[in-house]
């Protein structure tokens, strides 16, 4: 075993960046044996010099990121700070003065991957991120190197905590939205702000780094469609179970059958109770992987939290160490393919839609009139009327998803049509 030790330096010391810093204490000697030289925390960038952090000797705790990046002496910079910038500057500049990085911000992964990948290459160093995606899940790994020789076609999943704990709250006891929320707040899933990840904002820059690996093609944020879930309702709920569904909030990655394309997207959806997302429960994570070859997959596990997306970035740090030692290098971006996103409505799915309308002869018709117009094939209905109201439950075969938005807006037209009381994507089938 080398002797000389690996240096660290780690850029934010949060909830993340403190656990990565005390298993890198408490578990020195097994990484040590794990790498073939020890690793010793060089340094460590903080917003908030006087905080007391625990395990973590004063002398290396800085508030100059940039100086501590350009040291030269550094071998691996640990990214957990998180948002655009600073974050990039500081590691294309870690790139060019010597060091590997292991980040965990999926924000500037999404938006500005490419020209990560670019500044690694160029300078001949690494560029891990197992913890931008799904927490202590190992997923970006077998993606970029297990499945490498396989063709996927498919990646859906789960990949954040707070949505799913908030839906499955309001599927198992009742609850609404608000209230659903309110508990997930007080048991520390959701932020005092949660726009991020109820508007799925946070899934959408996931996905887009889970299509840029699956299809070996340039995906950013902007290309993603994305649709929150504050919108989803009891009878949302009431309604998939009468479907034998439940309803997650979900990240979609495809191949179009043709494949010349690929699309990416964020926003809930009915699923079968028996297809295995249905049944990830609380704040867990999953995601669902189909291949040629392989067939298909499912990870699971934790999505966030401190230790374990500590975990992932411990992985990471461990196989970057590793290539430091010997005189390698991991995998870099392969987006050969250089295949187009499609928009939205190019996607074929399938849609659930409730319909409040007059409760009188003819209503039917009309409503199927539209879809046929529309191209739509429709494969149930559920009708149910009283004094004059009825409400009418439409799920329709796979078409564009174009065609099925011209539909509602026609039916929003329609006389008879009081309201479109719920439209939701139906999937997994």
């Amino acid at each position: 075993m080398r002797t000389r030790p690996l240096k660290v330096a780690l850029l934010g010391c949060g909830v993340v960046g403190s656990e990565v810093a005390r298993i890198m204490t408490t578990h020195a000697d097994d990484l040590a044996a794990r790498i073939g030289a020890p690793v010793e925390l060089a340094g460590v960038a903080v917003r908030r010099p006087d905080k007391v952090r625990e395990g973590i000797p004063a002398e290396l705790i800085t508030t100059d990121a940039t100086a501590l990046v350009k040291r030269g002496d550094i071998d691996v910079i640990v990214e957990v700070i998180g948002g655009v910038e600073p974050a990039r500057t500081l590691i294309t500049t870690a790139f060019e003065h010597g060091a590997s990085v292991v980040s965990a911000n999926k924000a500037l992964l999404a938006q500005d991957g490419a020209s990560l990948y670019a500044a690694a290459e160029r300078h001949g160093q690494d560029l891990y991120y197992e913890a931008a995606v799904a927490g202590a899940i190992p997923l970006v790994r077998p993606l970029r190197e297990s499945l490498a020789g396989d063709k996927i076609n498919r990646v859906m999943g789960i990949v954040n905590g707070t949505t799913n704990f908030i839906l499955d709250k309001m599927d198992t006891s009742g609850a609404g939205y608000s209230e659903a929320l309110d508990e997930a707040t007080a048991l520390g899933y959701a932020e005092a702000d949660p726009t991020a990840d109820v508007e799925g904002f946070d899934a959408a820059a996931k996905a887009a780094i889970l299509a840029g690996i699956a299809f070996h093609t340039r995906v950013r944020l902007d290309d993603v469609y994305r649709e929150g879930m504050t919108e989803v309702t009891a009878a949302d709920f009431a309604s998939a179970k009468q479907m034998g569904c439940t309803i997650k909030l979900l990240a979609i990655c495809e191949r179009a059958a043709d494949g010349g394309s690929v699309t990416a997207r964020v926003h809930p959806a009915m699923i079968p109770l028996s297809h295995p997302l249905a049944s990830v429960r609380e704040a867990y994570n999953a995601v669902f992987v189909e291949a040629d070859a392989a067939g298909q997959l499912m990870f699971y596990g934790p999505g966030a939290g401190g230790a374990p997306t500590a975990s992932a970035v411990l992985g990471d740090l461990v196989a970057v160490c590793r290539n430091k030692l010997n005189e390698a290098k991991g995998p870099g971006e392969s987006a050969y393919t250089q295949l187009p996103v499609s928009s939205m409505g190019e996607v074929v799915t399938r849609y659930h839609i409730s319909l409040d309308v007059a409760d009188k002869p003819g209503v039917l018709a009309q409503v199927a009139t539209v879809f046929a117009e529309h191209g739509v094939s429709i494969d149930t209905v559920r009708q149910q009327g009283k004094d004059g109201e009825a409400s009418l439950v439409v799920v329709t075969h796979r078409a564009p998803d174009a065609a099925l938005s011209g539909t509602v807006e026609a039916l929003r037209k329609l006389d008879t049509v009081r309201g479109v009381a719920s439209i939701m994507r139906v999937e997994g089938e």
